[in-house]
């Protein structure tokens, strides 16, 4: 599998208990869909290294959309490059979340914004 990966995650900064930059997002190329259509799975990482979960994860993602069905509590989009991880709920420490979409092209995916606990 050949990796796409689109980055830009600050540098985390010492002693912060959490930031966006303890997301890590990859990005990579599937299977295309029986009509040809790629796919692309993406993996979103908490990362914390002070051992923070993470809530409210939202992502730039312009006009998201997919021909494939993706589960709306995993990811979804709600507006105009903004996008909801995980229904809004903490993502601990450790955790990954992972979908598939299925797109002309992939999505360029950054984090926005995230609250930590």
């Amino acid at each position: 599998m050949v990796q796409v990966e689109f980055r830009s995650t600050p540098i985390p900064t010492r002693g912060e208990k959490g930031s966006k930059a303890d997301i890590d997002i990859n990005q990579g190329p599937t299977a295309p869909l029986p009509s040809g259509i790629p796919t692309y799975t993406v993996e979103i990482l908490n990362i914390c290294a002070t051992g923070c979960d993470i809530s409210g994860i939202h992502l730039t993602c312009s006009w998201f959309i997919s021909a494939h069905l993706v589960n709306p509590k995993v990811f979804k989009r709600l507006r105009y490059s903004d996008c909801l991880v995980n229904d809004g709920k903490p993502l601990i420490n450790g955790g990954t979340v992972e979908f598939q979409y299925a797109n002309t092209f992939p999505y360029p995916l950054a984090v926005s914004s995230v609250v930590c606990s």
